[in-house]
């Protein structure tokens, strides 16, 4: 499985590449006070930032600004083992050859005898592989600390790798309304004043799973049709403001109908 690369091969010159950025890394931790000083702590929150930014150009499909961001993530992951070397605690070639082998476990379709012809039985046998690991639940390998949104995907979709699943997409839409309705029932909007807040929170959450589930049963990707609208919603209500500003006037102090106007020239955009 090992291959030996020409230095002008493409593959050459990302090992070329690879190696110049641990080289500065080196350079970097050793003569810069303020890499010098960088912990596993210190630079969790700006690795978050950077995924982020780095989600933001995939969302606007700014290929450069990808490209950039990428970079930074790369630092960050090497960074992270750089630490640990230095702490005698494994290195950048652990991490990657520790990558490669549970790559390799867990494609037997692959590296081994097993068969999988189609996307769903890769996953059932990845589930089932990552139990024989250690792991007491296929729910286990859900971070508890992704957004509630994420992590609702995320629990779908190991549950439907471990044959917990709807069968037909009617099936979901059918609970989607069956939620639908029984949070209308919590949710008395002639009678707000006596709502019953913990159960209508209780319903909502589970209004909103069951809508979750079904977009991933229809291959939407929930949180990113969230974000898009998200982004629709900023670009439409900022030239909003933008001709307000034009017209020497404020959202403010504006009716819902004159704002309406704006609104709906942004949508003609």
């Amino acid at each position: 499985m090992n291959k030996t690369y020409l230095d002008d091969s493409p593959r050459g010159r990302q090992l070329q590449a690879f190696n110049r950025l641990l080289d500065v890394l080196d350079d970097l931790r050793e003569k810069c006070p303020w890499d010098r000083k960088q912990t596993m702590d210190s630079l969790r929150h700006l690795t978050i930032e950077e995924t982020y930014e780095l989600s933001d150009a995939i969302l606007k499909n700014n290929l450069p600004e990808i490209k950039k961001e990428l970079g930074d993530v790369m630092l960050h992951l090497v960074f992270y083992a750089k630490i640990a070397a230095e702490q005698n605690a494994f290195d950048v070639a652990d991490v990657l050859n520790a990558q490669c082998d549970k790559l390799i476990f867990r494609h037997p379709h692959i590296y081994g005898d097993t068969k999988a012809e189609t996307e769903q039985e890769v996953k059932q046998n990845w589930e089932k592989l990552k139990l024989k690991e250690g792991n007491k639940s296929v729910l286990g390998g859900v971070p508890s600390s992704l957004p509630a949104l994420i992590k609702a995907m995320r629990i779908q979709e190991k549950a439907r790798g471990a044959g917990f699943d709807w069968e037909e997409k009617a099936q979901v839409w059918k609970k989607v309304q069956e939620e639908l309705n029984e949070f209308e029932s919590e949710f008395n909007i002639k009678d707000t004043a006596n709502i019953n807040k913990t159960f209508a929170t209780a319903e909502f959450g589970d209004l909103l799973f069951s809508l979750i589930n079904f977009a991933r049963f229809i291959d939407i990707n929930p949180e990113e049709a969230l974000e898009r609208t998200n982004l629709k919603f900023i670009h439409r209500f900022q030239y909003m403001e933008a001709r307000a500003a034009q017209n020497g006037q404020s959202l403010q102090d504006m009716s819902l109908q004159e704002m309406d106007r704006y609104w709906n020239e942004a949508k003609k955009q």
